[in-house]
């Protein structure tokens, strides 16, 4: 009840002291790493033949973020251009023959370009693009000989919803969502007055919801909804030519079969929901042919509010419909054979079916999958693999199949723990088939699997050989590499052992390779520079180290520039982290950490710091795990102190910190963290929680991978909460968040509730609300006045600087 009667009158605190900053900027050495010029990203066709590089700025403005906004059904729309507000525009395009080393700038692209939806011909001669301009959406196409860009539509484009344009088969064509000649205008809910309250009702069913935000809220916002997605369907080609293909209506979904005959079309039906976003809502999906003309519906979904509970839980009925890619025009879809209930019990949980068209004909049973379906990867008439998943038991199986002989066994090619890296046997490669659809890369009967390769002895990815007949594997390459980090990407060249990789280490930045692993030669593509030269001497390492129940832990080491490690001066620690949750402590204590990973500092850890006198430790293993029965948060806080403890005694015990001078940071989930380690222990001097939730009876549903309810374990949900622990916690915290955060659970209003709390208690406590950002940070103002937050908080609370006389 003490705790109950707390909650309220923190929500009845007013905020005071609050400062009217402006924007500042972070100390030289953080600034000289923030402020940089983001190398392009490079796309590559499926021959290795041209290679496309787009540019975009490294941040975006706070302008950027100042858009009109409308946040509806889980989308965030600005509706004068009809496109998401999330998008990050490239500004630039070039081409590049991958054999010529050669950038050719394309010619022709629009003035202040704001480039999104990139999509590459079936035939990879050409790239369609839109352009956001002032007024609306814009359709582009790129020839990629000429290296030139020319304009096809207007700004009349609708990229409200989904892909805005699909390519036709031949290339020359494009299915493109336009704005409804007719359109309504949208409601202005400030100023237009509501006709009637807003109920809802309860008929008494369980409906576990998380705590989406965004949704709809009234008659004017499913108004406004249906506005800003309905499209109309044209046909336009390479011409700017545009023929109607379908009229107007809420497409959420288009598909052409790969023989380019047919296309599948999915809409968006009434009634809407205010409790769940569009995803959720009634669909219904037909296949027609290229004049319009509808064939066939194949599926229709009904309002999906009422969800069974658990990870593994999915709705009734057809799910995962799509085209078979090794067949010209073949749907597959799933059904659930346990109601979609986990908690049902079942000797199969799902049931795949192929359907040939004209879809006139029963669908056909492939195949039953004891757990949940995950995967299907299609190869040719003989030949597909299926993967199936357990969330509860962290299993997850890969079968062999024969698509033409249903009744022929699957062959099981992998059992394991999905949280066994060790284990990972690799993904099968894929390839480009003559419908431009990728399917499984089979070479006389074999198939290929590119690994990752964690091993207890580092990190060394593989290509393995996997004979569909006799189920044996052949190593055919392995990285060898200890200074270097190995990505490999893809086969290029089957027959001459022609290999995509990335090759980075910790101060080259990732650049592409071509690997001949037949004749052990490797040829340099791309040559981007280290943007981040001023770190490039910081001492970096992997250090491993125990837990006190035995569990293997490890973490990124950074150390100043010209440390000594003879001489060791104590210097502040910073640790940054995010609990993961784990079934075994055997897959908790194994090490994914490459020490010859590229140091890429950005505002998501703690690693600029470096350059200001601190040891950082980087992405520390902070497992919670829940082994047999057990659940991972029964024993939350105790594992959470002890993962902190571990790693300020392993960094301790090299003798390079000083143990009084502590700091934690983390995001989100990592916030969380944050805040209870501050709250439950006395390990750290201060903490920095960045977009987190603090109050566990706000996401009653369940969080992260818990998925008891609130009533089932209030003790659980209450003892993790710092907000019900407020009391407890004097330590020094700098409380961060976007004000329009758009992550399930993490509401602005967590951290503001929180701050309120702590600081009606007396607790050491800043908040920095960042304007216009979401769950994840955008602007170039805000990102650098957040490092100026922290740096100043860090000064203060680490070494004892008075934050008035801080330099900027």
């Amino acid at each position: 009840m003490k705790k109950l009667l707390l909650f309220f009158l923190m929500a009845s605190f007013a905020v005071s002291a609050q400062e009217n900053l402006t924007y500042q900027k972070p100390p030289k050495e953080i600034l000289d790493l923030a402020d940089y010029e983001r190398p392009p990203s490079v796309q590559m066709d499926s021959k290795m033949q041209n290679m496309l590089l787009s540019y975009r700025s490294t941040y975006k403005t706070l302008d950027d973020l100042n858009q009109d906004e409308l946040r509806l059904a889980g989308l965030r729309i600005n509706p004068v251009t009809n496109i998401s507000t999330t998008v990050t525009y490239i500004t630039n395009l070039k081409v590049r023959k991958v054999k010529d080393k050669n950038e050719i700038q394309v010619s022709g692209l629009p003035q202040n370009a704001r480039i999104s939806n990139v999509f590459w011909s079936p035939d990879e001669t050409k790239i369609a693009f839109s352009n956001t301009a002032a007024t609306g959406v814009e359709l582009w196409v790129l020839d990629i000989a000429s290296a030139t860009a020319k304009k096809l539509t207007e700004a009349n484009v609708n990229a409200a919803l989904g892909s805005p344009f699909s390519w036709y088969g031949d290339s020359k064509r494009l299915l493109v969502k336009e704005l409804p000649k007719d359109r309504a205008k949208l409601i202005d809910t400030k100023k237009d007055l509501p006709t009637g309250p807003t109920v809802s009702q309860s008929d008494g069913q369980v409906s576990q919801n998380r705590t989406y935000q965004d949704l709809l809220k009234n008659p004017m916002d499913e108004k406004n909804f249906e506005t800003i997605v309905t499209s109309e369907l044209y046909t336009v080609d390479l011409n700017g030519k545009a023929t109607l293909y379908k009229p107007k209506d809420i497409y959420a979904y288009e598909s052409f079969s790969p023989d380019g005959s047919l296309l599948m079309l999915t809409t968006i039906q009434k009634p809407f929901s205010y409790i769940v976003p569009l995803g959720r809502f009634p669909m219904k999906t037909v296949v027609c042919d290229l004049s319009g003309k509808e064939i066939k519906t194949v599926n229709e979904i009904p309002l999906n509010e009422i969800m069974p509970k658990g990870f593994m839980a999915v709705r009734k009925g057809k799910r995962n419909m799509g085209w078979r890619s090794d067949k010209p025009a073949s749907l597959y879809y799933v059904v659930a054979l346990d109601e979609g209930n986990p908690a049902n019990k079942a000797d199969f949980r799902d049931e795949i079916f192929v359907w040939d068209a004209p879809f006139t004909a029963q669908a056909v049973s492939l195949m039953k999958t004891p757990q949940r379906f995950s995967n299907l990867i299609w190869g040719d008439e003989h030949t597909a693999i299926v993967s199936e998943e357990w969330y509860d038991t962290r299993n997850t199986k890969t079968f062999l199949i024969d698509p033409s002989n249903p009744a022929k066994a699957a062959v099981t090619i992998s059992d394991r723990n999905s949280q066994d890296i060790y284990s990972d046997p690799g993904n099968f490669e894929t390839v480009k088939n003559k419908y431009a659809r990728y399917v499984l890369a089979l070479d006389n009967g074999n198939a290929f699997l590119l690994g990752d390769g964690f091993t207890e002895k580092g990190q060394f990815p593989f290509i393995d050989e996997f004979n569909t007949k006799t189920l044996k594997k052949k190593r055919l390459y392995q990285s060898a590499y200890t200074d270097k980090k190995e990505d490999i990407f893809s086969m290029e060249d089957f027959k001459n052992g022609i290999v995509l990789t990335q090759l980075q280490s910790k101060t080259d930045y990732p650049n592409y390779y071509l690997r001949d692993i037949k004749k052990k030669k490797v040829t340099q593509l791309t040559a981007f520079a280290n943007p981040f030269e001023s770190i490039k001497d910081v001492h970096k390492e992997v250090i491993k180290y125990k837990r006190k129940d035995g569990v293997d832990l490890s973490g990124t080491l950074y150390l100043p520039k010209g440390y000594d490690t003879k001489k060791k001066e104590k210097l502040p620690l910073l640790i940054w982290a995010y609990p993961e949750e784990f079934k075994d402590k055997a897959s908790a204590g194994q090490n994914n950490k490459n020490p010859n990973e590229f140091t890429f500092p950005y505002y998501g850890s703690f690693v600029y710091w470096v350059t200001r006198g601190y040891v950082v430790l980087d992405d520390a293993s902070f497992p919670i795990i829940g082994e047999g029965e057990s659940e991972p948060n029964d024993t939350f806080i105790t594992q959470l102190v002890d993962d902190a403890a571990a790693a300020i005694d392993a960094v301790d015990k090299l003798g390079y910190i000083d143990r009084k001078k502590v700091a934690v940071g983390g995001h989100s989930y990592g916030a969380f963290m944050t805040a209870n380690l501050l709250t439950h222990s006395n390990l750290f001097a201060c903490g920095i929680a960045r977009s987190g939730a603090y109050n566990r009876t706000l996401t009653p549903f369940g969080f992260q991978s818990e998925q008891r309810n609130y009533w089932e374990i209030p003790n659980v949900y209450n003892g993790m909460s710092p907000f019900m622990n407020a009391e407890k916690m004097k330590t020094p915290l700098l409380l961060v968040h976007g004000d329009a955060d758009n992550n399930p659970g993490t509401f602005t209003l967590q951290t503001e509730r929180y701050f309120q709390a702590l600081k009606g208690l007396g607790a050491p406590v800043r908040m920095v609300l960042l304007p216009k950002e979401s769950h994840g940070y955008a602007a170039k103002e805000n990102i650098l006045h957040l490092l100026w937050e922290q740096d100043r908080f860090l000064e203060k609370n680490l070494k004892g600087k008075d934050e008035r006389t801080a330099k900027n």
